[in-house]
This record gives structure tokens, sequence and C-alpha cells, in this order.
């Protein structure tokens, strides 16, 4: 071997260990938490999501595992998305049950007024700071009520809220294989009662990677949910040899579908960028304005250059979506939405966009998720109609027997008759 190649192995090798080492594998620990003794009497809740597993994927591939383990429990026709349907604010709202108005993640990427600051999910630091974030996560709810939480990735779980984190927390990285991930909630339902967490949470992104790039009808998409029903049918598996009932819940935040890549849609000639703030969006364009005397003329000058796309002052958002002025808790809405028409999406910053892409109107079937439940709570070979995701957090209150008196959007009673023992 040459000087020069084997230079640029070890050049390698050193890249690929300072890669390792930047992402943090290690799990976090509350070691001086236990269940209170009551707490250990009660049911065990695995929530599950995959990223953006369409309503028809289990089916569309063939994804054994899915298909008879919902067969077992409970099935709903889909699951309906909070807008917009993005990854960080229906994760968020799958566990704090409230819209993303209403818990201020409004977007992936959004301004503050108040802070003059744009808040970006890529950016660490901001996907940890709790004060960007509200409502109740269902893991503090447990925990202040002396019930022990894991998390196996989940957006938004690495925040310290009220001073309370989950009491085993893995942070996001994607360098632990899936079957590590399997073995180590096993490793989690083998503890002793007192150190046992009772809600659990594990977040699988490879659908949504795979789609992305590829489109929702790619062979790596069919490969991404063939991995990753393996993996729940391994979890179901290890669940299943330590003896415990264990209730499991699988959804997704959101659907795909394939937008048009070539004829993408500029930034609109009627927004000054002198006069307004634009974060980058393909999905959802949010205009901040400067001075709000400039709102009212760029809106008539934005409607008249329509064609691609809607135009909405944000108190005329549509009520369904939960998201105008009058719901904006945090004002992090932009004065003026652009909301593009598929299958068109926006480009303003030249970036060509992936052909998988999601965030538009919950009401279109391609954004369509799913809700798989089955386990000892749970009523058997029961189909339901669909239901939109913020009653998912009084479901999974319910079962843990969790008491909360924060403000939640979800309504218990949605979900109470696919309860064995309502």
């Amino acid at each position: 071997m040459c000087f020069k190649k084997f230079s640029l192995l070890i050049v390698s090798f050193v890249l690929l260990v300072s890669i390792a080492k930047a992402q943090d594998t290690t799990q976090k620990v509350i070691a001086n938490r236990t269940n209170s003794i009551v707490q250990q009497q009660k049911p065990y809740v695995i929530l599950i999501s995959i990223d953006a597993f369409r309503w028809d994927l289990a089916d569309k591939y063939q994804a054994k595992n899915l298909l008879k383990l919902r067969e077992s429990g409970v099935q709903a026709d889909y699951l309906k998305p909070s807008y917009p349907s993005l990854t960080f604010p229906n994760h968020y709202t799958i566990v704090t049950g409230l819209y993303p108005a209403h818990h201020g993640v409004v977007d992936n990427i959004f301004y503050d007024k108040a802070r003059n600051v744009t808040y970006r999910k890529s950016d660490k630091a901001m996907a940890v700071d709790s004060s960007w974030y509200g409502g109740k996560p269902l893991w503090v709810l447990a925990e202040q009520q002396k019930m022990l939480s894991a998390i196996f990735y989940w957006p938004g779980s690495e925040i310290s809220m009220d001073g309370i984190r989950p009491t085993y927390l893995y942070n996001y990285n994607e360098a632990i294989p899936i079957d590590r991930r399997v073995a180590v909630v096993k490793d989690w339902l083998q503890l002793p009662a007192e150190k046992r967490p009772h809600f659990m949470a594990l977040y699988f992104p490879q659908v949504d990677q795979a789609a992305h790039k590829h489109t929702v009808d790619s062979e790596e998409t069919r490969a991404a949910v063939q991995i990753v029903d393996d993996a729940i049918g391994k979890l179901v598996a290890a669940a299943k040899s330590t003896g415990l009932e264990v209730n499991f819940i699988v959804v997704s935040d959101h659907g795909m579908t394939t937008i048009d890549r070539e004829n993408t849609i500029p930034l609109p000639k009627a927004i000054d960028l002198n006069r307004f703030k634009v974060p980058p969006g393909n999905v959802l364009l949010h205009v901040y304005a400067n001075d709000q005397v400039d709102i009212r003329p760029t809106y008539k000058a934005l409607k008249a250059e329509a064609t691609t796309y809607d135009v909405y002052l944000s108190k005329q958002v549509p009520k369904a979506w939960h998201y105008n002025k009058k719901e904006d808790k945090y004002n992090r809405v932009g004065d003026i939405l652009l909301v593009p028409k598929l299958p068109n999406v926006f480009n303003i910053n030249g970036i060509k966009p992936d052909p998988g892409q999601h965030g538009f109107d919950p009401a279109i079937k391609d954004m369509h998720a799913i809700f798989y439940a089955w386990g000892p709570n749970f009523k058997t070979a029961l189909k339901i109609p669909a239901f939109e995701n913020v009653n998912i957090y009084p479901l999974i209150a319910k079962i843990l027997g969790l008491n909360y008196t924060n403000k939640v959007d979800g309504k218990a009673k949605v979900l109470a008759p696919i309860l064995a023992n309502p």
C-alpha cells in the first residue's frame, strides 16, 4: 500500500471516530428516582412513533408484524395530524395534547417576535431550551406523580421542564443500531419494580428519511418499512418474554406525498425582505412584518399574483387548523401565511427540495397517519373512525392512572370506547 493511500485511510478512520464521538450515545439516568408503591401497580405503555408512516403503508408494503398486531387490538381508519403536518409540531402535540399554536412549536422553523429570534429544530441549543416549549409532556406528568418514564428519542424530550426530565433518556443520535434500541427497552422492562419505567416512548426515523429522498413509492421506503416492522416485532417479543402485560400504541406524526421539485415557487415579488422576515420553508411560508402597516397592502398584492398557493392573513387561517391569530398563544404564526397547492412547493433559498414532502393540510389523504394499539387495556379486533392526534394524551393518562389539571385540547371521551375497562 502506498503512503498516499495509507494516509487517506488514516484520515478516513479519524473522521469516522470523530463523527461517532460527536454523537452522544450514552443513556442518561437520574439514579435517585423510584416509582411510588402505588405507581408500581399501574399498567405499562410503550408509545412508538414511526415518522412519516402514511396511513396506507402497512398494507402497501405488507408490514406483517403491524398487520397482525393491529388486528389483535384497535386500529383507526387513520390518525389526523395537527397543522402543519410536520415532525416537531406533531410529535410535541402527541405528548402534550395541545395543538401547535397552543404549545408554541408552530413549525420546524419559525420566528419569535418577542425574542427577535428564529427557532430552528436543527439548532441543538434551541431544541433543548425548555423556554420554547409550552404544555406538560406525558413524561413530566408521570414523573411529577412518582411514576418513572423512559424516552428513546422523541422530539422535545431532551428539554428540562420545571426541572424535570425523563428518568431514562437517550439524546437523539443515529449511531445506535435499531436492534440495540430493542435490547435497551427489554432492559428497562427487566428492572426491579421500583426502578421500572411505566411510560416509555420510542421514535423511528427510517421511513421519513427514505420517503423524503426517494418518495413513498420507492424501494427504499419499502425497505425502511420492513426494517421498522421487524424491529417492532422484536420489541413485542422482548416485552412478552418479561412476563409483563404491556400496552403498545403505534402512531405516526404525519403522512407523505410527492411534489413537483422541478417547478418550484420562488419568493413572491410582493414580499419586500426589507419590510418582512420570511424563514425558509417548502410547504408553508410564514411572513412576519417589521411594521404592521405593511401587512394589508402586501396581502392584497400577494392575493393578486397568487395562482399556485393560497394566501391567508393570520386571523383568516381556516378554523379547522387551530392555527389562526386568536389561537396563536405565543404569537409565533406569521402575519401572513402562504400555503402551496399540491404538487407545488416553495423554494426561496435555492436548495432543491426533496421529492417527498409533508406539512400540508391534514385533511389531505396523503397527510393521514396511523394509530394502532394493543395490549391488556385495549379492546380486541376493533376498528374505529379517524380522530385527531391531540386525543392520544388523555388516553395514555387514563391507562396509566395519571391525573392532569393542565389544559389540553384532547378529550378523554374520544378514545374511551377503545379501552377494555374504561
